[in-house]
């Protein structure tokens, strides 16, 4: 199933299912916390909310009551911090250990069997008989007849009981499978209650033995003994078998362990796979007790990550269908197991799992199912399951932009509006519009429309287009910028379903355009970093990666543009690029400096900055100090010290684009001062080398003089100069009366429709009304596609005030899914909850 749709399908579902995670969390039990995370884990998941799938995968760990979650979560918190070694590498450095999810001590998680065998004695037996005989093949093992029988209740009725063995002082024990060795550490084991230094193939035996005659300490502590002796995957492989056959827990998840902690690389070994493949009901008991679920949940994104198409992926997630035990488990399973079965062009058994999906809940299943029916020849069974869907839900944006797909004509393009009225975040509907315009040669119209996505998701496929169009236009130039923008946000990212390497396509166009110098370079950088053209400026520092220049500054402003663009993951590759090409010890500390930063290490961030400064006095270390210790707490004390930061940093060499951004922070701490005449002189130097961004502090500072007007028509400058500029209008509209504010976020909402300002403001204007009805509809409009915390607590507080009790504890509960610490948040929530009956 398209990531994008889906996605958008849990969007719509969000606050119902945030309402009932939340709910369960404050009244369900502790051992039900760790699932209902997980659950969490999955919505964030498919809302690709990063951030807050790692909260929720923590939490799971944090509430794991049980070794086995504990040990599954721990290893999938692993999993998802792949990559980040450099990060605690450098924490390291700074004397701070980073949180590491090492090995657990599993056999101290287990209680030791302490089973004390009772019984009667048979007084028959002669004062001669205390000591038996075990006779193993020719060798003959002695035992005292009183500990032998301790050990389990079989070996106390055969020596004590009525049996003829009672009676006997010679009892042969050669087909029973132990060694006369095996025999006398079992003899020491009934004298000491330890087992002394065996070899794997003694204890092998010995458990095996006391499996057979019931003998649990005995079990007990070869179990941990063999647990002891799992270092290496090998290791775990040749005894995760005989683990699950004599039911030895402590060495299964010992096992385990080890393979959980090489993932997804163990997933490469056949054998490895084989155990976690094969396994039954009752051994996935041994290895994971009531974990399974969320075992074969980890195993399957791992398999599904490596090749979502795979035996392996299949198998696993059968085998989460088999762990699934609630409604809500089977949905997520059954669907997940579909889209792969779709993926394989096995339509029969993906019809199966979607309806099983549809039939516990999982309203987005009916897109596959109309997916598998299509397949299958039935198109008009295809629109018709949507309609039926669309008819009997909350009608959503997924709904419509699915139906589209089944639709012909005219009825596809009402679908495709319909679905960006309902959301336009959609990327679809603007991709099917431009294209169908490109095709009747309205190429203004086409560009127009495949650009309003891009002013608000820097999304490749909608790059891809845009590309494509170029071409066909022969523009090669801004083809040439719109290939070198996705190499940068995905090196290795291929065209045209796949077939074709970006990498090549930019070699072929480039021998169209005109080469660029490295002066005629920084003079193109200069101008669409001014004009805030972020793409532009993203391709021409491709470009200059080429050359000779100091690659270190490259990829830092590259990372400083990826950010504006909201693409932190990328901004991070191109951070830890700029320090491995840094051009000396001094510049490398201020990467590292950043990197910290910006992964919420500020202490250490601003410990990075003085040790740069340390070596030699440089913009960007005074700038980094500057920004981290502006950021470190709300105390007014550290103005003056973010002042002198900046001037320091002013006063050394760099080029315009970052001294300009130097002045403009340096007028935003002097308005907090209340120095709005030296905040102005900032804002105002800024301007003269062309920082443009400026306009937007030079108009704050008007209005805070009460100049409302001049402040308006500063903001109307940045609008008229600024590529992207949806800001700008949201940033104006506070400097105006209502109707030309309602103008310009209306312009906010049209440019990027995640901003929420606008719909909170329009909401509150209507409240203010007295529309109460209108005011929660503008914000409901918005949640159908925005998960957002501001929003949900603008509606919690409207439904108070209306008296709709029970709605807004609904809209506190799924706020507090977002952020659980958010006091305001937490306030209402105590608040609301007082009141409900």
């Amino acid at each position: 199933m398209a990531t994008g749709g889906k996605r958008k399908a849990l969007q719509g579902r969000f606050s119902r299912l945030f309402i009932h995670i939340h709910e369960e969390l404050e009244t369900g039990s502790l051992s039900e916390r760790s699932n209902l995370y997980l659950l969490q884990f999955q919505v964030f998941r498919g809302l690709g909310e990063s951030k807050l799938l790692q909260r929720s995968l923590h939490s799971a760990w944090q509430n794991a009551t049980t070794v086995y979650e504990e040990l599954v979560f721990g290893a999938w918190l692993k999993y998802e911090k792949q990559g980040e070694e450099l990060i605690s590498d450098l924490l390291a450095s700074c004397g701070k250990c980073s949180q590491e999810f090492g090995r657990i001590d599993i056999a101290s998680r287990f209680p030791i069997q302490t089973v004390e065998v009772v019984g009667t004695y048979n007084s028959n037996l002669s004062s001669g008989s205390a000591t038996v005989f075990f006779q193993i093949g020719r060798e003959k093992i002695s035992c005292d007849r009183q500990k032998i029988a301790s050990l389990s209740i079989p070996f106390h009725t055969m020596l004590n009981g009525c049996f003829t063995e009672s009676l006997l002082e010679v009892i042969d024990l050669s087909e029973n499978g132990i060694s006369p060795n095996s025999m006398r550490a079992v003899s020491d084991f009934s004298y000491t209650g330890q087992l002394c230094d065996l070899s794997l193939d003694v204890l092998l035996e010995i458990l095996m033995f006391a499996n057979k005659f019931c003998c649990e300490k005995l079990k007990d502590a070869c179990d941990r003994k063999l647990a002891s002796m799992v270092s290496s995957r090998q290791d775990a492989i040749e005894l995760m078998d005989c683990a699950l056959e004599e039911n030895s827990p402590v060495l299964a998840v010992s096992c385990l362990q080890v393979f959980l902690r090489e993932l997804p690389e163990c997933l490469n070994d056949e054998l490895v796979v084989k155990i976690f493949s094969n396994a039954t009901k009752q051994q996935r008991l041994i290895m994971v007790g009531q974990a399974s679920f969320s075992l074969y949940c980890l195993l399957s994104e791992v398999a599904m990550s490596i090749d979502p198409r795979s035996d392996v992926t299949a198998c696993f997630l059968e085998k989460l269908v088999e762990s699934a035990t609630t409604d809500r488990q089977k949905q997520i399973a059954y669907h997940q197991l579909g889209c792969v079965r779709l993926l394989r062009k096995e339509y029969s058994e993906a019809e199966c799992h979607f309806n099983a999906a549809f039939t516990t809940g999982h309203v987005y299943s009916v897109a596959g199912l109309a997916r598998v029916a299509r397949f299958k020849g039935n198109k008009r069974q295809s629109y018709e399951k949507l309609s039926s869907v669309i008819s009997s839900y909350q009608p959503l944006g997924w709904m419509y932009q699915e139906r589209s797909l089944y639709a012909d004509g005219d009825s596809r393009w009402e679908d495709l509006d319909k679905a960006t009225e309902l959301d336009p975040t959609l990327i679809y509907p603007y991709m099917y519009r431009a294209a169908s315009l490109m095709r009747k040669d309205d190429v203004k119209l086409a560009l127009a429309e495949i650009n309003r996505v891009l002013g608000f998701k820097l999304a490749l496929e909608c790059l891809e287009l845009r590309f494509c169009f170029y071409l066909l236009l022969e523009d090669y130039k801004s083809a040439l910028c719109d290939v070198q923008a996705i190499l940068t946000l995905s090196p290795e990212y291929r065209m045209f379903e796949g077939r074709v390497a970006a990498s090549q396509l930019r070699t072929l166009v480039r021998e169209h355009v005109e080469q660029w110098t490295t002066a005629d370079c920084w003079l193109q950088l200069y101008d669409r970093w001014s004009s805030v053209d972020d793409i532009g400026s993203l391709s021409v520092i491709y470009q200059m990666l080429e050359s000779d220049a100091a690659k270190g500054v490259l990829y830092f402003r590259q990372s400083l543009l990826l950010l504006r663009l909201n693409c932190p993951e990328a901004a991070m590759r191109s951070l830890q690029l700029a320090r491995q090409h840094a051009g000396s010890e001094h510049e490398r500390l201020v990467y590292e400096g950043w990197i910290l930063y910006d992964t919420g290490h500020c202490e250490e961030g601003l410990r990075k900055a003085e040790e740069s400064i340390a070596l030699q006095r440089s913009f960007e270390a005074f700038f980094l100090k500057a920004y981290a210790l502006a950021d470190s707490g709300p105390d007014p004390s550290c103005s003056a010290t973010v002042v002198s930061l900046l001037q320091e940093a002013l006063q050394c060499p760099s080029d315009r684009l970052r001294k300009g951004q130097a002045l403009n922070n340096l007028g935003s701490v002097y308005v907090d001062c209340g120095k709005l005449e030296l905040a102005a002189d900032c804002y105002i130097s800024a301007l003269k080398i062309r920082h443009t961004r400026a306009h937007q502090g030079l108009a704050r500072v008007h209005f805070l003089k009460n100049e409302r007007n001049a402040a308006y028509e500063e903001m109307t400058k940045l609008i008229e100069k600024a590529r992207n500029n949806a800001s700008a209008y949201e940033k104006r509209s506070e400097y105006c009366d209502r109707d030309l504010s309602k103008e310009d976020l209306q312009m906010v909402t049209q440019l990027d429709p995640l901003r929420v300002y606008p719909y909170r403001y329009r909401a509150a204007v209507l409240m203010d009304s007295h529309k109460e009805k209108e005011a929660i509809a503008e914000l409901t409009r918005a949640i159908a596609f925005k998960a957002d915390l501001h929003l949900l607590h603008l509606r919690a507080a409207f439904h108070e005030h209306i008296g709709d009790v029970s709605s807004a504890l609904r809209d506190c509960r799924a706020a507090l899914s977002l952020d659980p610490n958010h006091q305001e948040m937490l306030e209402l929530h105590r608040r609301v909850y007082s009141q409900e009956p």
